[in-house]
């Protein structure tokens, strides 16, 4: 199965090694992020590897490779638009550190620990034209010890539960092809606004490539 990647940093890095490493997968291209200092660690394992690097925010219908099975996203910032994920036989999944419908937005992690939520998980779920929206398509709870920071949750918990999950729903789709998931439930629906930075592009109410 020919393998698109999208994503960055250490989570990025780390689904690449792991699906590099499962038999009748390729990893044809990534989409990250490209600069001339402080190189990503999913480029610069694309480098080492010789996998094609498509710039982050460059990534559409035109600059999306040919035969392309299934787009993956670990930790991308970019969103994957319609005409893009059509490019794709399978489409597109990613990983969202929540238990979707529950706080969409980028810092899920963040928000989970100000509202003081003693249950939270991680979901892979379907790329959609609804930020953090798409059918989900697998989902584990964990608890969350009191006092736990963010960074911490993330790098003991959700970020080795992010690569477990994304791993097994790849490898579901590689036997048996294309999985619906099961909608998300609206009524439960949060999201939280960004912390710190720029509001996210919300896809849901703007249509683009």
């Amino acid at each position: 199965m020919r393998i698109l990647l999208a994503g960055q940093k250490a989570f990025g890095a780390e689904v690449y090694r792991t699906l590099a490493n499962i038999k009748g997968i390729e990893i044809v291209a990534v989409a990250s992020p490209v600069g001339k200092e402080n190189i990503d660690r999913l480029t610069n394992l694309a480098i080492t590897y010789g996998t094609k690097i498509i710039p982050a925010g460059t990534l559409n219908a035109m600059t999306m490779p040919d035969g392309i099975d299934l787009i993956v996203a670990a930790h991308s910032h970019d969103f994957i638009g319609e005409k893009t994920r059509f490019r794709s036989r399978f489409g597109g999944i990613g990983y969202h550190p929540s238990l979707l419908p529950i706080h969409r937005g980028r810092d899920a992690i963040a928000w989970t620990i100000r509202m003081g939520d003693r249950i939270t998980g991680g979901t892979v779920y379907r790329l959609s034209n609804r930020m953090d929206g798409g059918n989900v398509l697998a989902q584990q709870f964990v608890f969350v010890r009191r006092g736990i920071t963010p960074k911490d949750l993330w790098r003991e918990t959700l970020f080795p539960l992010g690569v477990k999950l994304l791993v097994e729903v790849v490898c579901k789709i590689q036997k048996f092809g294309y999985i619906e998931g099961t909608p998300q439930d609206e009524r439960y629906a949060t999201w939280e606004p960004s912390i710190g930075r720029p509001p996210a592009f919300r896809p849901d109410l703007i249509m683009i490539e």
